[in-house]
This record gives structure tokens, sequence and C-alpha cells, in this order.
């Protein structure tokens, strides 16, 4: 990926856009492509956060290790997305989490400490830039509070309501399960469990890694019901027929 491709991808995504055309090509001069094989570490939890990235082809996962060294999934990131840009704001930022590649992926990694210089000689940029940072913010702590109120059929079911699908009502689970229960805060066996129900219940099909939501209107349900408190329908749906 040379400069001027950099150019093109960065002008493309929504944080870049704010920039003025001097801007963008200042951070398409310091910036470089990066391309990681499936399995492979883009960063370490505690490494110094000097840059951030953009996603734009693969899949990166963010994650923590516990002292006990047990992998705890925070985020999946997908092609368009950026992300460690919050750090740059820090005064000795490290990484709080690894990221490591899902996929083979291809990312623009970016100077951070050049970035921020640069936003100091623009309030108008920061604070747009500040603007879209919050609103990240705000769906990050309603993520936690989902995590914290809903039980892990809840969880599954507004996963399964959240996928771009077909007029057919389907979808490829593009996570491998394992991945999947981690970032739902859920053990693997117990979501093999959530599968099996909401396949029994007549709410989806599986097929390989093919997903066919045949019930979304009761589905809704079940993603509505911790929210609501109202824990009656999820004993209904562990005991229908």
């Amino acid at each position: 990926m040379n400069h001027q491709n950099i150019l093109e991808v960065l002008g493309k995504v929504m944080l870049f856009q704010r920039l003025t055309q001097d801007q963008l090509e200042r951070v398409a001069r310091l910036a470089a492509a990066v391309r990681l094989s499936e399995g492979e570490s883009l960063f370490e939890q505690q490494d110094p956060a000097e840059r951030f990235y953009l996603l734009v082809s693969g899949q990166i996962k963010l994650f923590r290790l516990s002292a006990d060294g047990s992998e705890k999934v925070i985020e999946v990131i997908n092609p368009g997305a950026t992300f460690a840009e919050a750090l740059m704001f820090l005064e000795k930022p490290s990484y709080p989490v690894g990221a490591q590649a899902l996929k083979a992926s291809e990312l623009v990694s970016i100077d951070a400490r050049d970035f921020v210089s640069m936003l100091r000689q623009s309030v108008d940029t920061l604070l747009m830039l500040a603007a879209d940072l919050s609103q990240r913010l705000h769906g990050l702590i309603r993520e936690l509070n989902d995590l914290s109120l809903h039980t892990g059929t809840c969880r599954v079911a507004t996963y399964f309501l959240q996928q771009p699908s077909n007029s057919a009502d389907q979808f490829d689970l593009d996570l491998p399960k394992q991945i999947l229960a981690s970032r739902l805060s859920i053990k693997p066996e117990t979501l093999s469990r959530i599968f099996r129900s909401l396949t029994n219940a007549g709410l989806i099909e599986i097929s390989g890694n093919k997903i066919t939501i045949l019930d979304r209107s009761h589905l809704g349900d079940l993603a509505d019901v911790c929210s609501s408190g109202e824990t009656s329908l999820l004993s209904t749906f562990y005991h229908r027929p």
C-alpha cells in the first residue's frame, strides 16, 4: 500500500473526514501499512501506545489476559473501524489490551503523537474528534451495562438480531464460537447450550456457520427481556415443548 492508497483509504473513514486536505496529507505521510497473518499479534497488553490503527481488511480481536492467563475478548474489530485512538490523549499511554489478527489483515498505522500535535493547532478539529470519541464511549458504556444485566440468552439473541442478513434472514457466523463466547462473556459450553435451546425452540436454524432466523419476533422478545426485567419469558422459553 503506497502513500496514495493510504490517503484514499483514510479519506473514506469518518474520523479523518473531519480533517482538511493538508491535515489528511500530513497524517498519510507519517502513516504506514501493516500486514498480519492469521494469529499474528499487532501489539501486546501494556506496550507503549505510540500509534493507533485503521483496519482495512481482515479481523482483529482486542483482548485482556487475567493474572491466571485466561483471555477475555473485549472487542472484535472489523474493516473500516479505527481503534486505540483515544489513548493518544494520555501523557504516557500504553495499550490496556492486546491485539491479534483473527484473519489475515491489512491495517494503516497512524503516528499518535504527531496526530495530537496537529490537533492542537486546530481547536475546531479537536472538538469534532472529541465528539466522535464521546459517542463511542457512550456506546461502550451501554455495552458494559448490557453485559452486566443481560443473561447469556439475551446477549446471543441481541447479537443475532444485530447481524446484517439478506431477505431470507440468513447470515454467516464469521467468528469462531470460542471467540464469540468470550466476546459475549459466556463460557463456550454455555454458548453451545444456548444455540441448542434456540434451535430446539424453533427460533433459529444452524447449518455449518450459517445462521437462519426463523422467528425474529420471539428472538426480539428474548433480546428485550433482560432490560425490561421480565424473567418470566426466559422461563417460558426454556420450558417450551
